[in-house]
């Protein structure tokens, strides 16, 4: 008796999404697929659309047309909450952290920790104690060992670090889909090189990444499939192992036609 082996499901699907701002028109149709244990790298010329899609999936900005799908089922989000309440963290380009907070402060911000009883519930005391050895134990997973002080400011630590600690909170907290924007664009070699060791890191763990990046050497390096963004729209997806990364950009600037197995149009 043959046994039927079910096509593996997308983790995140978007499909159809449209968004205008005026006569501008910043996604055309677009559509993403990211599959379970994947990087997929998204790659794309400026004022493709690629952060425009990323902001409909993170909850940022609402798509006039299209659908999302987490895990099968259709969302609807209408601000970040929404997308980090279904388990969707993004790591901004800006980290989008509080300098002059401590690291322990910077993972748990907007969603701290209370005392038990009734010193958290009518007092609202922060269980700092707890913020703390949670952000310590999740920066020791990623083998982020160089930060010693779990208290000491973000503004202290260096470009590198401060990536860590983005990367850290959001796959403390991301339980379906880590987004990832840019995130060795200010970077030095020695930073970037451990933020690329983070998101295996981070993959490893089970936990699939869109990765946005400039930097194509990088996204060869470290993604399963790259998908290809053009005039607000997805053009298709390729395999970095089968395509050079000179046929990869003259595909996200037109200057080459996607082959036919690839074009997902």
């Amino acid at each position: 008796m043959s046994t039927i082996i079910e096509p593996i499901q997308p983790v995140l699907k978007a499909r159809g999404l449209m968004k205008r701002y005026g006569t501008v028109v910043a996604m055309n149709g677009a559509d993403l697929d990211l599959y379970p244990d994947e990087v997929l790298g998204v790659i794309g010329d400026n004022g493709a659309g690629k952060t425009t899609l990323i902001r409909a999936i993170s909850g940022a900005t609402v798509p006039d047309h299209g659908s999302i799908e987490l895990d099968g089922k259709i969302v609807d989000f209408r601000i970040p909450e929404d997308a980090r309440k279904a388990g969707i963290e993004t790591v901004y380009q800006n980290l989008a952290l509080a300098p002059a907070l401590s690291i322990a402060d910077n993972m748990f911000l907007g969603r701290e920790l209370r005392k038990p009883g009734i010193m958290g519930a009518l007092f609202r005391k922060l269980d700092h104690k707890q913020m703390e050895t949670f952000a310590r134990d999740k920066l020791s997973e990623l083998g982020l060992l160089t930060i010693q002080n779990i208290n000491q400011t973000v503004e202290t630590l260096s470009g590198g670090q401060r990536q860590g600690v983005a990367v850290a909170r959001a796959a403390a907290f991301g339980s379906k889909v880590v987004i990832m924007d840019e995130p060795t664009a200010a970077l030095g070699v020695k930073e970037s090189r451990r933020v690329l060791d983070l998101i295996q890191d981070v993959k490893s763990k089970g936990m699939p990444i869109v990765l946005i990046s400039h930097n194509m050497p990088h996204v060869f390096e470290v993604c399963d499939r790259i998908h290809i963004h053009r005039l607000g729209r997805r053009l298709c997806t390729v395999d970095p192992k089968t395509i050079s990364m000179s046929d990869a950009v003259a595909l996200m600037t037109g200057a080459m036609e996607p082959p036919e197995e690839t074009a997902t149009v």
